[in-house]
């Protein structure tokens, strides 16, 4: 009996026990009816292999998922062969026609027939080899399933080959053809083999448009191979070839040019290189991430999460930053075939790899820089920028104005910049101390609303030696104002920063309180006074119970009453803060998610918590000793330019644009 037959005669079986009255009356009228095993016995089918093109079309499922799959597919081979030119065709997003030109290697024409059999491959040879892939390709299984569910032609001339050969895979013919060194794949009628799958596809637009990232994700990582592509026979993005930063910025976008940092670390066989966007430029979505692993585009979680969390202190948790990261490991400690897509990778030494990616992104976030305006400079902390300070200049210089020894030092102690600042002032403590009240100050500032400090005029010799000759300033300059409480006001080279005086003194005491506790030091500052108050019989008995917890954190929390706790020490650095409220905060922490949580994964968010109470508040009026303390702790803190809720601590206004906003020198 035939496999049809069998099929017809089984169907025919089951449609006559439909047909039968049921022994068990109208009860079970509607209950689905049971499957005999006896007749589920005699109709199965007899075990054979799967004829081949069905085991490619099986195949092409997973492999040739979109037209998007294909355009993928054909680049990977295009590099494989040495092309330093690509160029794509797509009509009709992909499904009527998708062709790929290179200038690569070519393939000899005696091998043209292998080249759509499954598992054919140029790639590997042995396990070895399998086992240490150093290419985009090495299945055999991409032109073998696109062949199976569409028309494939292929034309390739090598070097040597005084003219090209084309292979037309339906009819297996093999023919001379003109064409110049390289191959030129051509595919048509997408899924014409199987037109159910056609149903499954979005419009054409959206096709094109999936064509187009593949696209982009493939030429993102080979910046040295210029890309073309047309769309219906009009030109789309032409990629020349060029410097990987520029190529890693047309994917970012735009918007990221001026508000990136780059990111370069070796160590231990690994190497990591790449560009991240600014937290303050984050997104809703995750669609602007690409990480490569040997120049493979590849989706893993675990590296994702691991870049995600280095973003954590610096962004809000349902927002999603922008980056574009290049993994170099040797092929042999990655295994590349745990997907048929390739798409999806496995390290022999997982957890090595994450730490490595993890703390690479966190040291290049963190790391001490300025900003003008949103442009972002990759300069440390302790050295000039490139290019010096002018007037309304893009750089800032980064030095450190607290060494009397230095000329910017000596020029804020003359007074040049905001206020007469002695060698005292700015190396006095950086702690803040309260302010002293006054009413109205000598020179008109009201207290409670803009404070602002004496009026000095601008040395003669400094004013007459030009811009080029302007001396180098720390980069947020010296305080001049306070704006309603909020907002402290500095001038620096560039022209004015607007500094936000709570998120920046909450990034300051976040940063510091982390450095006590990852060094397990963090200072108590005893009460001269307890400060007490009620608690529920439960935090009572947390607060009894995880008194070893709450003591690492810097408090000391006893037990006054059944329903009373006392607050005896504090951090040091929260001292001036709302130690009930911080109290409060610590043991909620504990209560829910328990002290080893605390101690753990829970550990960075109860620190941002603690360091929010003990920020300084809206309203409070500081001196300019005080605000010049603070843009001092900011220069040195790294990660300053957010806050722990992600939100920016200072903003700078330069020269040139109040300069359009006056109108100045039309």
């Amino acid at each position: 009996m035939t496999a049809p037959e069998s099929l017809v005669r089984a169907s025919d079986r089951l449609e006559g026990s439909r047909e039968a009255p049921d022994p068990a009356g109208p009860a079970s009228a509607g209950a689905a009816d049971p499957v005999d095993p006896v007749e589920t016995t005699a109709s199965r089918r007899p075990i054979a292999p799967l004829p081949d093109r069905l085991v490619s079309q099986i195949a092409a499922g997973e492999v040739v998922e979109r037209p998007a799959s294909v355009v993928k597919e054909l680049l990977e081979n295009a590099i494989d062969a040495g092309a330093r030119r690509i160029t794509l065709r797509i009509e009709e997003g992909g499904v009527r026609r998708i062709v790929v030109s290179d200038d690569g290697c070519g393939i000899p024409a005696d091998e043209l027939p292998l080249a759509p059999l499954r598992h054919a491959t140029s790639k590997i040879a042995t396990l070895a080899e399998l086992e240490q892939v150093a290419t985009l390709g090495f299945r055999g299984e991409a032109l073998a399933s696109i062949a199976s569910v569409a028309s494939l032609s292929i034309g390739s001339r090598t070097a040597d080959a005084p003219h090209a050969t084309r292979l037309d895979t339906d009819s297996g013919e093999l023919a001379p053809a003109a064409g110049p060194v390289g191959t030129t794949i051509e595919v048509r009628d997408l899924y014409a083999a199987t037109p159910a799958r056609r149903k499954f596809l979005k419009t054409t637009a959206t096709e094109a448009a999936h064509c187009m990232d593949a696209l982009q994700r493939v030429a993102l990582a080979h910046p040295a191979i210029e890309f073309e592509s047309f769309v219906d026979g009009r030109a789309g993005t032409a990629m020349p070839a060029g410097d990987w930063r520029e190529r890693a910025l047309a994917g970012l976008g735009d918007d990221y040019r001026d508000a990136h940092r780059l990111l370069e670390r070796e160590a231990g066989g690994l190497r990591l290189r790449g560009l991240l966007g600014s937290p303050n430029l984050n997104r809703s979505r995750a669609d602007r991430q690409f990480l490569y692993v040997n120049g493979r585009f590849v989706r893993d979680r675990m590296l994702g999460h691991a870049v995600r969390q280095a973003y954590s202190d610096q962004m809000h948790g349902d927002r999603h930053a922008a980056w574009i990261l290049y993994l170099w490991i040797d092929p042999a400690l990655v295994d590349a075939n745990v997907h048929p897509a390739k798409a999806e990778v496995r390290f022999r030494d997982a957890a090595g790899v994450r730490s490595f990616v993890f703390h690479a992104v966190q040291d290049a976030l963190r790391a001490a820089h300025v900003r003008t305006g949103d442009r972002f400079a990759s300069t440390d902390i302790g050295a000039p920028a490139a290019g010096g300070i002018g007037r309304g200049g893009n750089a800032v210089g980064l030095r450190n104005a607290t060494d009397p020894s230095d000329p910017a030092f000596r020029l804020a102690a003359r007074g040049a910049i905001g206020s007469r600042l002695t060698a005292a002032d700015v190396t006095r403590s950086l702690q803040f101390h309260a302010p002293q009240p006054s009413p109205i100050d000598g020179n008109g500032g009201l207290a409670g609303g803009v404070a602002i400090g004496p009026r000095v005029d601008r040395p003669a010799e400094a004013a007459a030696s030009g811009p080029e000759a302007e001396p180098l300033l720390p980069p947020l300059g010296y305080a001049i104002a306070q704006l309603h409480g909020l907002y402290v006001l500095a001038q620096n080279a560039a022209g004015l920063v607007i500094v936000d005086m709570h998120a920046a003194h909450e990034r300051i005491v976040y940063e510091r309180l982390k450095a006590a506790l990852a060094g397990r030091a963090i200072a108590q500052q005893p009460l001269l006074i307890p400060a007490t108050f009620r608690a529920d019989p439960l935090d009572v008995r947390i607060a009894d119970d995880e008194q070893a917890t709450i003591a690492s954190l810097g408090l000391d929390v006893s037990v006054m009453a059944p329903d009373v706790l006392a607050v005896r020490a504090v951090p040091a650095e929260l001292a001036r803060g709302d130690v009930v409220a911080l109290a409060r905060a610590v043991i909620d922490e504990i209560r829910e998610h328990g002290a080893s949580a605390v101690l753990a994964s829970r550990r960075d968010a109860l620190l941002a918590t603690m360091a929010c109470h003990a920020a300084v508040r809206a309203n409070r009026r500081l001196t300019l000793d005080e605000m010049n303390a603070l843009l001092r702790d900011i220069e040195r803190t790294p990660a300053a330019d957010q806050c722990n809720h992600g939100r920016p601590t200072w903003r700078q206004l330069g020269i040139d644009e109040l300069d359009r906003w006056f109108m100045r020198g039309r």
